[in-house]
């Protein structure tokens, strides 16, 4: 190929001679014209073919590469009296080393792809920080603005139901008593008899 690749290609072809050329055929090549003719017109155009293509290039232009393979030999047989029915690539292969060398390719446009993925994330997680600050800082400026109109009653009135939620809860839990302020109760809190002598 053009980049210095070995890239094995079968091809098949289907051929007859041109009747009214056959005297010459016979003549100047023998009965087994192609055997003798055939195989070094298909090496000569393919590999002419495949040297103006990269390795790549070969996958992704099969068909335009086909083409001008088939037109070729045609052209060349044509000048021997024979007349090709049908040309097509039927396997192209390449080495090892170049195969590797395509799957590190993908694997690297994949990971390329997801660090992209990755940084428009945490792009969009920044934008979404911003806003959400920015909502927080106009909440803030709305409740100092109240507060300077109508004074701290918002302030008392969260701290009031704040207060409620508290004793809310400290009355559901059992491990909790309220003993009132002043008055003298007596609590047995060790649990048992006094110990005796």
């Amino acid at each position: 190929t053009k980049d210095l690749q070995m890239v094995p290609i079968h091809i098949r072809m289907l051929f007859k001679p041109q009747i009214e050329g056959l005297p010459t055929i016979h003549r100047t090549l023998g009965e087994d014209y192609d055997e003798r003719v055939l195989p070094s017109i298909a090496n000569e155009v393919m590999k002419a073919t495949i040297a103006q293509y990269n390795a790549e290039s070969l996958l992704t232009q099969r068909e335009q590469v086909s083409r001008e393979i088939r037109e070729a030999i045609v052209a060349r047989a044509n000048q021997f009296n024979i007349l090709m029915d049908d040309i097509a690539i039927t396997h192209l292969t390449y080495g090892k080393d170049f195969a590797r060398a395509i799957e590190d390719k993908q694997v690297a446009q994949q990971d390329a792809e997801r660090q992209k993925f990755i940084v428009e994330k945490a792009e969009q997680e920044r934008q979404a920080t911003v806003i959400r600050s920015e909502g927080e800082a106009e909440a803030a400026k709305m409740i100092s603005e109240a507060l300077k109109e109508h004074g701290s009653g918002l302030i008392e009135v969260r701290r009031i139901d704040t207060a409620k939620d508290i004793a809310e809860n400290l009355a559901k839990s059992p491990n909790v008593m309220y003993l009132p302020n002043g008055q003298q109760m007596l609590l047995n809190v060790g649990g048992g008899a006094r110990p005796q002598a």
